[in-house]
């Protein structure tokens, strides 16, 4: 396999299909190619069918000759993370429960991919129901090492060139901090931004997301989504244009050390440090605890970001869990979510309703931010990613974004030990587009 993996977007390629002199189906191949030269080393998915991709990329080369593709993904290779349902696959949600399911349907985002003409080329590993027990997948830049989670497979994926995008689910930091482990754009949309039905993604500050292969593919393989199936219901999905956005330089950022911060490795550090010098040195202000109140206000609580989220997300799980322990096989849970459902089902309905107040406690400090800064700037992850496979790496960067709800990106801008390492962006709730935009003017600064 190549010591470099590469990213392989579609939004510059597609450009090219129009004209004839490229098309899906090439596309394709290329990146079947990868996978035949890769995938028994990294093993990121779950299931494959790539005669049927074939077909599908074929009938969406014969739209572009025909001057009538359906969207702007229109031939796009994707994956689907397994806990997300797929009509003509299965959906094993990383569990021998659940191995060989088959649901028979297609999850609401599925169904607006297939409906934009993208082209499903196979299920991407999942940990245990998206949680903490990791799967088989390895980091493509170093098999020794993890490739993240949950969306483990989607992200060495697309890491490593064997797709344009896949879909992932965050509700800690599953899309954030595997695209910083592989190098590859993370997006987490605004909570609800994404019609979840489908899926066992069902917690309250969980969302589906896209793992891309660059800033534009991310966009507008969401935008193409919610077109077609919306937000979560009583949501109004993500809002904004078709197209990119045009890249804007941000007056202001908070730069937010996290919890994270004392977990991050010198090298680490020093290469934000420098990101933010050349920020700086662009015209950008940065705020921090240092000199300003409300961010070391909001520095001053995020601490409780991952306790806070961990007994959130207990609660919620206490259904299915326990219909899976009861109606199901016990002995195929792990022992986490052994130890997750007697934890669920010791606590109070009250526990849970003083959680959720603190939480939207929180999230009005944070959403206060947005009158002194364009958005919010740290890293995706301490380091690069750690060296074996049994944990999935340290979520502490990450998780203050799944609890505020806010929309979040992690962008391969940086690199440690010669590997991969994100920089993460922050933006306001339902201000996704305004944080793209932001993105790609950081991104022009730092490239």
């Amino acid at each position: 396999m190549p010591a470099h993996p590469a990213v392989r977007p579609f939004h510059s390629a597609a450009a090219a299909f129009a004209a004839g002199s490229d098309s899906p189906r090439e596309l394709l191949e290329r990146c079947i190619a990868i996978i035949d030269a890769t995938e028994r080393d990294v093993q990121a998915f779950e299931y494959l069918d790539l005669d049927r991709a074939r077909i599908s990329a074929d009938a969406s080369t014969l739209r572009y000759r025909a001057g009538n593709p359906k969207s702007s993904i229109d031939g796009i290779p994707f994956g689907v993370k397994d806990i997300i349902e797929t009509a003509d696959m299965p959906t094993g949600m990383g569990s021998p429960l659940f191995a060989g399911y088959r649901s028979g349907r297609d999850a609401a985002s599925v169904a607006a991919l297939r409906d934009a003409g993208a082209v499903i080329v196979g299920k991407t590993v999942t940990t245990e129901f998206a949680a903490t027990v990791a799967g088989k997948t390895h980091n493509p830049w170093d098999l020794a090492r993890t490739p993240g989670g949950s969306s483990s497979g989607s992200a060495a994926a697309v890491g490593s060139g064997m797709l344009c995008a896949a879909l992932g689910t965050q509700v800690i930091g599953s899309i954030l901090r595997p695209a910083s482990y592989c190098g590859c754009v993370g997006y987490k949309p605004t909570v609800g931004g994404i019609n979840r039905g489908g899926a066992v993604d069902f917690q309250s500050q969980s969302t589906h997301g896209v793992l891309a292969a660059s800033l534009e593919d991310a966009w507008i393989t969401v935008r193409e989504i919610v077109a077609r199936a919306g937000g979560d219901p009583g949501f109004p999905g993500v809002r904004g244009p078709m197209r990119p956005p045009a890249a804007r330089k941000p007056l202001t950022l908070a730069f937010l050390e996290t919890p994270g911060w004392g977990l991050a490795t010198e090298d680490a550090k020093g290469k934000l440090h420098v990101a933010l010098g050349m920020l700086r040195n662009a015209g950008i202000t940065i705020v921090d605890r240092n000199n300003s109140t409300r961010v070391a206000k909001l520095e001053a609580v995020l601490p409780e970001s991952r306790p806070l989220s961990t007994r959130i997300n207990t609660w919620e799980f206490r259904w299915p869990l326990n219909t899976f322990a009861r109606d199901m096989d016990a002995a195929k849970l792990s022992p986490t979510m052994q130890e997750r459902l007697a934890v669920a089902e010791a606590m109070t309905l009250e526990e849970y309703q003083a959680n959720l107040a603190r939480r939207d406690e929180i999230r009005a400090m944070y959403g206060r931010l947005c009158a002194v800064c364009d958005g919010a700037i740290s890293l995706s992850a301490p380091g690069p990613a750690p060296v074996g496979l049994a944990s999935t790496g340290e979520p502490a960067f990450v998780v203050p974004g799944s609890l505020l709800g806010v929309p979040a990106l992690s962008l391969p801008l940086l690199a440690t030990e010669s590997l991969p390492l994100g920089l993460q962006l922050l933006g306001f709730h339902d201000r996704d587009a305004e944080l793209f935009a932001f993105a790609a003017g950081v991104w022009e600064v730092l490239s």
